[in-house]
């Protein structure tokens, strides 16, 4: 099996930086408590230039820098970050395997459609890139091999072919076998050291006897790493079923920016997941965490489902102004509350993308205002009588968009009626047909009628069709429909009743 390994330098870090632009090329640091002490566990470029190194104590790295700023190191927080930029590389990529705090796997199968192993991992560095991250990427058949050329290898994008990982290996230092423990192997890293090793190759070409003797069953292992031998199996990770994301704010918000700031970056990470999975949004719900430690809540349904960060962003920008909050804001959280289907669209020449996506901002925003039973949509039932053959249903895409099975529209013959249907009937259909003051001809044909005022002559018709049926019930019908042209009104939807032999208007075409 083929494995891409991200290597995300100092991801925390840069998770803090996309949080927080403005400590974007400041001295920085991730501390948390070792034994009673606050001790750095990440440290920014700026702060490692200073002297500032991870394992330091807080009180040395800022005597060292007196501006250092310096924030807790939240594992449970980086991984959940973690995990999201892995949901959104399912886009290019079948499954994901995260190796915390600063990388992950990527199921590199689906190389092929990328162009090619080098292309995936440019494509995985572009969508990394995307959400404000820096990586390299590096393709090899096992897994340590892929992570140790990540990690240490000098090129940004490295492709490994399956018989060479010892020769890739070989050159890269001591260090690489650090936290090795987490795809299976003991470290050794100090017991090597102090041999005079410093490279993968002279550790693989000890021999296994001579590493055994002292290492034990753990330098067997680091051994065989060393030389490209890596049977570890890829886990996939289990996606959580629930979608959200969210973050504690550094100071509570008084104003819409920083809270539309911190919006931004929870909702940018949720379309991405939603992307990665093909799923498009339909409600969401928005929690406010004030400082005084009440809730608020707000939700957001989408007219049309969608997964497009800006008109989501929009759309709750919209709900949130028209919030009044009896606190500042410190903590937001964004969950999908429910979710379907996202097939995606093609467009065609000519179309306009922002046109399409002002409409769906209006629809929402009237949902959002006004109620979700403020939009309708006509929807075909299964019914031969034309003024039954509609109802309204509230307002979704259309089923096939949604990529929906035929079983949830009732059923397959539901849907080709509908199709049928709408091939030559009106986009106006009348709820009762009308009367018409029709002239007719000799042979009974329509000549002319009386409608919004005036007579006007039928100058084109198209017909019969006729449609007849609840003959078991007390209204059966039983009629003949034209499609007909009227002079300086456009084409409609007539038919003569065979009960009375008179004309009725059904309907308009646009």
């Amino acid at each position: 099996m083929r494995l891409c390994y991200l290597h995300l330098s100092r991801f925390p870090i840069q998770r803090r930086v996309i949080e927080t632009p403005s400590l974007s090329g400041k001295p920085l640091a991730l501390v948390e408590e070792v034994r009673g002490a606050r001790t750095v566990a990440f440290a920014s470029t700026a702060a490692l230039r200073l002297g500032v190194r991870p394992g330091m104590t807080l009180a040395s790295a800022t005597a060292l820098e007196p501006s250092l700023s310096s924030f807790p190191y939240q594992p449970v927080a980086e991984g959940a970050a973690l995990l999201s930029l892995g949901e959104a590389l399912m886009a290019i990529a079948p499954a994901f395997e995260l190796s915390p705090p600063d990388g992950l796997w990527l199921d590199a199968s689906a190389a092929p459609l990328c162009k090619g192993e080098e292309g995936l991992c440019h494509r995985a560095l572009e969508l990394c890139a995307g959400h404000g991250y820096r990586a390299h990427a590096a393709v090899a058949s096992q897994a340590f091999t892929a992570r140790a050329v990540g990690r240490h290898g000098a090129a940004r994008v490295s492709v490994v072919p399956p018989e060479e990982s010892a020769s890739a290996l070989a050159v890269l230092p001591l260090v690489a076998l650090d936290r090795a423990s987490s795809k299976g192997a003991g470290g050794g890293l100090s017991a090597l050291s102090s041999l005079g090793l410093t490279t993968l190759g002279e550790v693989a070409a000890l021999p296994v006897g001579a590493v055994v003797a002292r290492l034990g069953i753990e330098g067997h292992l680091v051994h065989k790493l060393c030389r490209g031998e890596d049977d570890t199996p890829f886990t996939p990770e289990a996606l959580p079923e629930v979608l959200e994301e969210g973050i504690a704010l550094d100071w509570p918000a008084e104003t819409m920016e920083p809270l539309l700031f911190a919006l931004k970056t929870s909702i940018d990470r949720l379309a991405a997941r939603l992307s990665g999975r093909r799923r498009a949004a339909v409600r969401l719900t928005f929690s406010l965490t004030l400082d005084s430690g009440a809730r608020a809540s707000v939700i957001l349904s989408l007219a049309r489902p969608s997964a497009q960060a800006k008109m989501l962003l929009d759309l709750a920008r919209h709900r949130l102004e028209d919030l009044t909050l009896a606190g500042p804001v410190a903590a937001l959280k964004v969950r999908v509350d429910e979710a379907c289907d996202d097939p995606g669209a093609q467009l065609s020449l000519g179309d306009e993308p922002a046109g399409d996506a002002a409409l769906e901002v209006v629809l929402s925003r009237l949902a959002t205002t006004l109620g979700e039973d403020s939009l309708f949509a006509a929807e075909v039932d299964a019914r031969h009588r034309p003024e039954a053959g509609y109802s309204p249903r509230a307002f979704r895409p259309p089923l096939r968009e949604l990529g929906l099975s035929a079983g949830t529209a009732r059923n397959e013959a539901a849907l080709e009626l509908a199709d049928e249907a709408l091939l030559e009937r009106p986009a106006r259909l009348f709820t009762l047909p009308a009367t018409l003051e029709a002239e007719v001809g000799e042979k009974g044909e329509l000549l002319s009628a009386r409608l919004l005022g005036k007579r006007r002559k039928a100058t084109a018709v198209a017909g019969p069709e006729r449609l007849c049926g609840d003959w078991w019930n007390e209204s059966p019908y039983r009629r003949d429909y034209y499609r007909v042209h009227f002079d300086g009104l456009g084409p409609v939807w007539v038919f003569r009743d065979a009960r009375d032999g008179r004309f009725y208007l059904q309907g308009m075409f646009d």
